[in-house]
């Protein structure tokens, strides 16, 4: 079973329709028992970073699921905000964040993408690297759907994904033995999502 953690946050609507369109069960769950017999864990996000981590926080979840994710290693995949409270904190707040991948979370600057607008919303096309779990063998370039003014930075060379520009080559997908992010919205991503979360879930 498919969980999706229940803090309040995400399109978790589109994402459960999604898996179960795929032929998994899933649920929304802030349950400790039932998130931890979970064989996939969702962690999705939207809106500020500081909020998220309070809502989060609020659930008493944090210490659970950090042994599912760093001891038991429970597949889990971090969606947009989701992937970025994955790191040690975020230049949008100044609560910390769930500290189990290394590297920060930045804004964009007018240095780094011009006359392009920020928040960076819509299609984009990711070059993907280092073998990823998470992207087909497809000779099709992928499209994903984004929104978002911060992104990951300073990730080492071996746990990036895939890159993204706007402006600049950015990180927008990341992964860590069982420990999967990704910028962009796959729920909002149509055929390209849809493939995304089989592979993850096929893991």
């Amino acid at each position: 079973m498919v969980v999706i953690i229940d803090y309040g946050i995400g399109n978790t609507g589109s994402i459960l329709n999604m898996i179960r369109k795929l032929g998994y069960e899933c649920q929304l769950s802030k349950d400790a028992e039932i998130i931890g017999n979970a064989s996939h864990l969702i962690l999705p996000g939207v809106g500020s970073f500081d909020n998220a981590m309070l809502k989060l926080m609020d659930t008493g979840l944090v210490p659970y699921l950090t042994n599912l994710a760093l001891v038991e290693k429970r597949p889990i995949l971090g969606i947009c905000l989701g992937m970025q409270m994955f790191f040690k904190g975020s230049e949008e707040g100044i609560l910390p964040g769930l500290n189990w991948l290394r590297g920060k979370v930045v804004k964009f600057g007018k240095k780094n993408v011009g006359n392009l607008k920020i928040p960076h919303m819509g299609w984009n096309t990711v070059n993907t690297y280092n073998n990823s779990k998470l992207f087909s063998d497809q000779k099709e370039e992928f499209r994903f759907y984004f929104t978002h003014s911060f992104y990951v930075d300073c990730v080492k060379d071996e746990e990036v994904m895939g890159k993204t520009n706007h402006g600049k080559d950015f990180i927008c997908a990341v992964n860590f033995e069982n420990i999967f992010g990704v910028q962009f919205h796959p729920e909002k991503s149509h055929k390209f999502g849809l493939d995304l979360f089989n592979l993850f879930l096929s893991l």
